[in-house]
């Protein structure tokens, strides 16, 4: 009867040891990363070598399918990428996580859903998006002295009761620190803090995310293209986002785009092509030629209703303050480009922008050329620029300027003929700051 209830004794000890160590085996995530009508991707990361696996179904069906098995390995961060590849249009489904054939349980739904298939069949479906900029997770023994750069975790908690069809980060989604920049061992270490982060990695989980970087992200302050380590930076960007692609064709770096609905989205890299802010010289650029034709082609092309323009710094603002596209000898290209989208009449292009640590609505309207939206959003938990409404930018909105931690809204709503998008920002606490209603310019009909 001692032996019986020694045996139970040590195999309770050993279960709850194997479960202890089965918990610690996820480091963070799960994440929903790019979402299409056949497939879908996942993201997560272990604490160690793991082989690991997603079952998922169509939600109230048994259907199940499973992904490949892969397994994490350090070179790689221990990050993982899945693709759902078995999937129709328009549904929500169910998944769950298998590390070393073992269930892993959360303490938040695990779902993705797939975009629909509308086209000639309906008007195009409503969604929403939240974005944001500025991310700043604190780690004393790392940051500078005094007070905390980062805060107001809580604002996650407040996106990821939103219900948004998708994040989109604006950049400086993470903040290397000195210690960081210079190996790909500070690089891992500091993306791995900061998924860490509980009120992160549940938010991350409870929508789709697409992301672009900026310079905390590529490496030191206001940094460019001389940074000797950026292709590891971009190697740690690929490893942790699960954007459709990383770099478009020929052309390298953080770029890529997708289809939303009736819209389109262009995420830019303003780093890996960017002169030096110091350097004296023509007709710099921040985007390389390359990158800039890509953009062009899309937006003279493209039948979308919107189009979207991501990238990490302000484009329209006539500030000639910190990076805004109208410092720094970039003002030539910021011209090329509203030139570009006047001459083609380009319609309805709305530019994505974060950085600045504040948030405004910018907006150029000439006669007779498409009006040009310029909304920027920052920063969502990192220092707020409290300075920011005595900076001359000619093209703001009077009352938009935001000086404190906040997130942007953006919902596409209306049928053909009512389409338009509401923009709502919000506090840590998601108490509504400023609201604007952007309606679509009209194509004219040709006789």
């Amino acid at each position: 009867m001692k032996y019986s209830r020694l045996i139970i004794f040590i195999v309770a000890i050993l279960a709850a040891q194997s479960s202890f160590s089965q918990a610690s085996l996820i480091s963070s995530g799960p994440m929903p990363g790019y979402s299409g009508m056949k497939e879908v991707a996942i993201w997560l990361q272990t604490t160690k070598q793991a082989r690991v696996f997603i079952r998922y179904h169509r939600q109230g069906t048994k259907d199940v399918h499973i992904t490949n098995t892969l397994t994490t390995n350090k070179d790689d961060a221990f990050t993982a990428m899945f693709i759902a590849d078995t999937l129709e249009p328009g549904n929500i489904y169910e998944y769950e996580v298998y590390v070393n054939g073992k269930k892993e349980e959360f303490g938040f739904e695990t779902r993705f859903k797939t975009q629909k298939l509308w086209k000639w069949r309906s008007d195009a479906p409503d969604f929403s998006f939240l974005m944001g900029s500025g991310a700043y997770i604190n780690e004393t023994r790392y940051d500078r002295p005094g007070k905390p750069y980062g805060g107001d975790y809580k604002i996650y908690n407040a996106m990821a009761k939103s219900g948004a069809d998708f994040m989109l980060w604006l950049g400086d989604n993470v903040y290397l620190r000195e210690a960081d920049w210079n190996s790909w061992t500070g690089i891992v270490h500091r993306y791995t803090q900061a998924r860490q982060t509980p009120e992160l990695r549940k938010f991350i989980a409870s929508m789709h995310n697409y992301a672009i970087l900026d310079d905390h992200d590529f490496g030191p302050n206001d940094s460019d293209r001389s940074f000797w380590n950026r292709n590891q930076t971009l190697k740690a960007f690929e490893l942790f986002w699960a954007n459709p692609s990383y770099g478009v064709g020929d052309i390298k770096g953080a770029i890529t785009s997708f289809e939303y609905a009736d819209c389109e989205f262009y995420l830019l890299d303003n780093r890996s092509y960017r002169n030096p802010n110091k350097r004296i010289e023509d007709n710099k650029t921040e985007l390389g030629e390359d990158q800039l034709q890509w953009l062009f082609d899309n937006l003279s092309s493209t039948y979308a209703q919107f189009k979207f323009v991501v990238m990490g710094g302000q484009l329209l603002s006539t500030s000639r303050e910190y990076e805004s596209y109208s410092n720094h000898g970039f003002a030539g290209e910021r011209q090329r480009i509203i030139d570009f989208i006047q001459q083609n009449n380009i319609k309805n292009v709305v530019f994505l922008t974060g950085d600045v640590h504040f948030s405004e609505v910018s907006v150029l309207k000439q006669e007779g050329k498409p009006t040009i939206w310029d909304i920027t959003s920052s920063p969502l938990n990192s220092g707020a620029n409290t300075h920011a409404s005595s900076q001359k930018n000619e093209l703001r909105i009077p009352g938009s300027v935001i000086m404190q931690r906040n997130y942007t809204e953006i919902k596409v709503v209306g049928d053909k003929e009512q389409r338009h998008l509401e923009i709502n920002y919000f506090d840590v606490d998601g108490k509504k700051l400023y609201s604007i209603e952007l309606k679509p310019e009209k194509y004219e009909k040709k006789k």
